[in-house]
């Protein structure tokens, strides 16, 4: 089967929602209509039995009545009279209750009954009679041995009328209960109907409640995928779609920082590159056209070997980015003293700083450890101290200050000079960014540099900040693990 056709077999949340709300619905109903169908049931039998245990109690006391006139379970079938008088008596319960009412003799023989149905000569199951010798009342269902002609609730009891024994029965047919039950079934029906109408109208108006904010979700997640880096998703919805949509926002603002820092980086590095090779261009097209005379070649020459040394440092700074961020640089940090880095990067940049008149504070080389991959805290050093001079003027300090706090080295490197602008310090560390009146941002550079002492000192365990008052120093500081223990 095609892609197509399975997704087009799917089922959308509404439809599942709406199929398992309505199999819930429909399968607590019905368990609601048996249990409550066997209750009904359980209760009308429990009231017949209360109902003709009642008749019972009124014919007993209306037999022993009877009793001073003669034995009514002796007398004899052509005693018309006594045997009108007392069915007459008995039809009383026949007619107020709908009972029938019936005598059997000790062998269990019926002697008189009042129902309009032939018992015929069926007698009283034994068994009964046995129970009903122990004294206890029975309550029994069915046809009594084949006594009546369809189904009825009969209640028994034994009594002693003059000297003799007799049983004494009420009974109603057993029809009631299935009217009883067909009427309860249809008024549990109609409001069945009502509740599933209603409950219809409601899981339509939820679904749609809980389907909508994934729909919108689902369109600005098509708008993603194809392209628009703009899209977000409403935070509407229970809290689970809330933080849904909030994630997925904040994931689109992820990528659409990253396009956007994609365009800008191949923007940037194009800028980069075109400014030397236009200008090494610039310097070979002129010897060789013969504007810059041959005595010039040399001074020319040198400048294309320093802009050719800038695209080669550009490049390898590319490079040493991409495989930092990527993972392909891996750390090897060990224990070790970090004033050794300070002290080798300050030695290597004596000239510089004899050149430009630089006072060096701070230098006080003691014993610092710190657990880092020695190349990865050299390279931060070297680019912070080479900003430090550039932009340090002539009489300036360069200030150093190493020292450990909790579980951290802290390492300061302070310069006098111009600063950086308060609206630049938050972009220092940002790939290509470069502004003119802050240190280390300068036009010369690639503004590459601290962007790798970010990327190497997160990659370390550590952070890094810059702090300025503009016009008056500029400030560096990045921590370190400290060593001992390690």
């Amino acid at each position: 089967m095609s892609r197509a056709g399975k997704k087009a077999r799917r089922k959308t949340i509404s439809s599942e929602f709406f199929t398992t709300i309505a199999v819930v619905l429909i399968f607590g109903l019905a368990m609601m209509c048996g249990v409550q169908t066997a209750m009904s049931t359980a209760y009308f039998v429990r009231e017949r039995q209360s109902a003709l245990t009642a008749v019972l109690d009124g014919a007993t006391a209306l037999t022993q009545r009877f009793a001073a006139q003669g034995s009514i379970v002796t007398m004899p079938l052509n005693d018309e009279a006594l045997m009108e008088n007392v069915r007459s008596g008995f039809e009383l319960f026949n007619t107020s209750s709908g009972a029938v009412v019936f005598v059997a003799d000790a062998g269990g023989n019926v002697l008189l009954h009042t129902g309009a149905e032939d018992f015929g000569d069926v007698k009283v199951p034994a068994d009964l009679l046995a129970e009903m010798d122990s004294g206890r009342d029975i309550f029994e269902k069915g046809t009594l041995g084949g006594i009546y002609p369809r189904r009825y609730y009969t209640a028994g009891r034994r009594i002693d009328v003059g000297g003799s024994a007799g049983y004494l029965f009420a009974a109603t047919p057993m029809d009631a209960l299935g009217a009883y039950v067909g009427d309860m079934l249809n008024m549990f029906l109609i409001s069945a109907l009502v509740i599933i109408i209603v409950c219809s109208v409601l899981c339509v108006v939820m679904a749609r409640r809980i389907t909508e904010p994934i729909e919108q979700i689902s369109q600005a997640a098509r708008q993603l995928g194809s392209g628009d880096f703009t899209a977000r998703a409403p935070v509407t919805g229970c809290e689970e779609l809330a933080d849904f949509a909030t994630t997925f926002n904040n994931m689109a603002a992820r990528l659409q920082n990253i396009d956007n820092s994609r365009g800008q980086f191949m923007g940037n590095i194009a800028h980069e590159l075109r400014t030397p090779m236009t200008s090494i261009k610039g310097f070979i097209d002129g010897m060789l056209d013969g504007t810059i005379p041959e005595s010039e070649y040399r001074h020319y020459l040198g400048i294309v070997s320093q802009e050719t040394g800038r695209l080669a440092r550009l490049v390898q700074n590319m490079l040493d980015i991409t495989k930092l961020e990527s993972g392909e640089v891996k750390g090897h940090p060990r224990p070790y003293n970090v004033w050794e880095t300070i002290t080798d990067v300050v030695l290597s940049d004596e000239q510089r700083i004899e050149d430009g008149r630089i006072d060096i504070q701070g230098l006080e080389p003691g014993k610092m450890l710190v657990y880092a991959d020695p190349d990865f805290v050299h390279q931060v050093v070297y680019n912070i101290v080479d900003n430090a001079i550039k932009f340090t003027p002539a009489g300036g300090e360069i200030r150093f200050d190493v020292h450990q706090e909790d579980a951290m080295v802290r390492v300061t490197i302070e310069n006098t000079g111009d600063g950086i602008a308060p609206e630049a310090l938050p972009f220092v560390f940002e790939r290509f960014y470069k502004e003119d009146r802050s240190r280390g941002l300068n036009t010369r550079g690639s503004g590459l540099g601290l962007h790798i002492c970010k990327v190497l000192i997160t990659l370390s365990g550590g952070q890094i900040r810059a702090e300025s008052e503009e016009g008056k120093w500029c400030r560096f500081t990045f921590t370190l693990p400290a060593g001992e223990g390690k």
